[in-house]
């Protein structure tokens, strides 16, 4: 919040853009009302107001255009108050350009001076629609210089509370700032459960002082009976007594320290509130602009369109709301372009011919939820798998074993268009994967769900703040790490008889789909465990079409933490975006689960798979010339595969085309072998990407192929195989011959 002594070191010129932005806010929401309620008298008053309290600003700091378009304005809102002013969307589409005018005049200085035409013919024409309106002449402006203490006297005094209303009151603060307000109110929270278990331990000095006290006294009464020393008898009295007052005062001193640890406890999680609550505000604050960008893109499109949001006052971080203003608007042009139908289109599907878009914000478990769905003609799922294929994204067979959701997933790639008409208002491919990478950075998810001839819905799951964050904690090499809720898939105990292997890849069903298995102290680089548990630990996490099952240590729970970021001095640390403090105060590392996803890729790739479901991983050092095979016969593969180990050669396989294309890029080999036929891309296509690409171009490639015609040999060189050999070379000594003719023995 601001204070008087805040607003007192703007100018007068700042406090007046401050007013104008405020009170367009209410301009342009009710002039929007306007449309839909047939009984408009307090959003008329509001209008007036608004229009009021503008003109009477642009007077004080001089600047007669606003002056006279607010107070041609303001007479419209008069007239219609007592019904001499028809209203129409025609007027409501006027007021809403002096509106933005207005805007444009606070915000820009050449417009602030002088008799512009643009405003005066705005002005006539806002006249024109009122007999009840008198057209003041524009006064040519002279440039306003900063008052000085005698041009001050001249001049009605102009206070901060005439142009910002208390309730509005901000004050700036960087966002540094802000996070190291909030890593101190974290170490508060940190020390405060330090305090707490400081305090528990009291209870065990007070219980072993009783106990010390209880033994003094029966000390004292056996040796009563007894003839002892007086000396000795006036010294036990005297230890009686001092522990008496020490269990006394122990207990007194706890009950303070008590009081005063749920004291600082209460004022630690009050104060991390409170600062919490300086990131937030409520949605509506970011989304002010979307109902009049829906209205005035449906009345272009001659379409009839209404926006409601659900959920405004619900609290978003300032940082995550301010990036997710461009995706909501690009998903909002979608939907009016794209999704909502003509009038007509509507009534003959027995639809209303108005169409509905519902923004709903809610939080649930920790999670913020956007989903914006609309009620238009959604994506036919069998139109878009024939895009998928059109577009050379997969081919026929692999896009008949697709599901909707793994459809669906295609809408978010970068360039990927189900539109055939390219506007100005979307249809070039650049609307949805930037949602996808916007909702990303921030830690979200983005799903699409759409029914045909019922309309489309997108789900965004978002953390509620990036300042903190609900997470899994995972134990990896004695150490722990945290997930963000956001970015699991899900989690479970998966016991080892439902672990299979394929090619070497470890691997279980979820939903009956296969998902890979990975440890992740390999994928982190560290030591590999010595247990051998019955059970492991496994986290699904996912890209957009890849899943895989990370293995951890364990489990340790879920934690709120308090992110805070790493030393930009250490550049982008891999697989890790923040840290935080656990309760106990010791530092955990928050797994970035986008880099992670790309790491375990590049491991699977390189065909190095540890065996998860064994104590210990296998390693190997390069000591080993390496070669990739890729042949879609399981058969072939293992009889290369055997053909070059049992000559010193370390061999990994590939199933497909596609399959060896990203293990090569992914590691590095000495020399690739392939087949000519198989899925997703031929051995030709293949070669051809080797031996185009700047890095990977001086790697050799032999062709085996049961194809012996001339024009395939051809085809093969062409490519750029350095060997074309037929699949009868696996009976003599032709293939190792050609093996060691391209990088010598093994």
């Amino acid at each position: 919040m601001i204070e008087d002594s805040d607003l007192s070191q703007m100018s007068l010129l700042d406090l007046f853009n401050m007013e104008v932005k405020t009170q367009v806010v209410v301009l342009n929401n009710c002039l929007l009302a306007l449309e839909t309620n047939p009984d408009p008298k307090s959003e008329l008053a509001a209008l007036m107001r608004a229009a009021h309290c503008i003109k009477g600003a642009a007077r004080i700091v001089q600047i007669e255009p606003a002056v006279t378009l607010a107070h041609v304005m303001e007479d419209f809102f008069s007239g219609a108050q007592v019904g001499k002013v028809n209203l129409t969307a025609d007027c409501v589409d006027l007021l809403l350009q002096g509106v933005d005018m207005l805007q444009n005049i606070a915000d820009n200085p050449n417009l602030q001076q002088g008799n512009h035409p643009h405003i005066q013919s705005l002005v006539s024409a806002i006249a024109n629609i009122s007999n009840a309106v008198t057209i003041p002449a524009i006064i040519p402006q002279v440039k306003i210089l900063q008052p000085t203490p005698q041009r001050e006297s001249l001049q009605p005094e102009i206070t901060p509370e005439a142009l910002v209303s208390p309730q509005n009151r901000t004050v700036r603060v960087s966002t540094d700032n802000l996070n190291r307000l909030m890593g101190l109110a974290g170490e508060t929270i940190v020390a405060n459960k330090w305090l707490e278990s400081f305090t528990d331990s009291f209870l065990q000095v007070r219980a072993t002082q009783i106990e010390l006290s209880q033994l003094v006294t029966k000390l004292q009464e056996l040796l009563s009976d007894r003839q002892i020393d007086q000396h000795i008898q006036e010294h036990l009295s005297t230890v009686h007594q001092k522990s008496s007052e020490c269990t006394h005062l122990i207990s007194d001193r706890h009950n303070e320290l008590e009081s005063f640890s749920q004291r600082f406890g209460n004022l630690a999680h009050r104060s991390y509130r409170e600062v919490i609550a300086t990131r937030m505000c409520a949605f509506a604050e970011g989304s002010q602009g979307f109902p009049r960008m829906v209205r005035d893109l449906s009345r272009q499109l001659g379409k009839r369109v209404k926006l409601e949001i659900k959920g405004k006052s619900t609290l978003v971080d300032r940082d995550i709301l301010e990036r997710l203003e461009a995706p909501l608007t690009q998903l909002l042009r979608n939907a009016v372009d794209h999704g909502i139908e003509s009038p007509s289109e509507r009534l003959a599907q027995g639809k209303p011919e108005e169409g509905t878009i519902v923004i709903e914000v809610v939080h649930r478990a920790g999670i913020l939820l956007i989903t914006v769905s609309d009620d238009g003609q959604g994506i036919d799922i069998e139109f878009l798998r024939q895009e998928v294929v059109k577009q050379q994204l997969v081919n026929a067979d692999m896009a008949i074993q697709l599901t909707e959701a793994e459809l669906m997933e295609f809408l978010l790639l970068p360039g990927f268009s189900t539109t055939q008409t390219i506007t100005e208002i979307s249809g070039r491919g650049v609307g949805l994967d930037i949602v996808h990478n916007t909702v990303q950075e921030v830690g979200g998810t983005v799903r699409a769900v759409s029914q045909p001839g019922k309309g489309m819905s997108l789900y965004l799951q978002l953390p509620i703040t990036l300042s903190i964050v609900r997470t899994l904690l995972v134990e990896i090499g004695d150490e722990p790490y945290a997930f963000g809720l956001t970015r699991i898939e899900q989690v479970l105990m998966l016991a080892k008889s439902d672990i299979a292997t394929s090619e070497n890849r470890p691997f279980f069903l979820l939903d009956n789909q296969p998902v890979e298995l990975i440890s992740a102290r390999q994928v982190l680089e560290l030591p590999a465990s010595v247990v051998n548990p019955d059970s492991l630990a496994v986290v699904v996490i996912s890209d957009r079409l890849n899943h895989y099952g990370l293995v951890v240590d364990r489990f340790i729970g879920e934690y709120t933490l308090v992110v805070r970021p790493l030393d930009p001095r250490l550049g982008k640390v891999p697989n890790i975006s923040a840290a935080a403090l656990m309760d106990d105060g010791s530092p955990v590392l928050i797994i970035d689960v986008e880099d992670l996803v790309r790491s375990i890729a590049k491991v699977v790739a390189s065909g190095q798979l540890s065996q998860i479901n064994q104590a210990k991983r296998q390693t190997s050092t390069k000591t080993y010339k390496r070669i990739l095979v890729v042949d879609d016969s399981i058969t072939v593969r293992e009889m290369e595969r055997k053909l070059l180990e049992n000559h010193s050669y370390q061999v990994d396989v590939a199933v497909n085309g596609m399959d060896g294309w990203n293990a090569v890029r992914g590691s590095d080999y000495d020399l690739v072998i392939t087949d000519i036929d198989m899925p997703r891309m031929n051995g030709f296509e293949l070669t051809h990407h080797i031996k185009t690409h700047a890095k990977l171009k001086q790697i050799p490639v032999i062709i085996v192929s049961y194809k012996d015609r001339q024009e395939d040999r051809i085809q093969g060189l062409e490519a750029g195989a350095d060997y074309y050999l037929t699949k009868s070379s696996f009976h003599d000594d032709t293939l190792l011959q050609a093996v060691i003719d391209l990088i010598g023995q093994g």
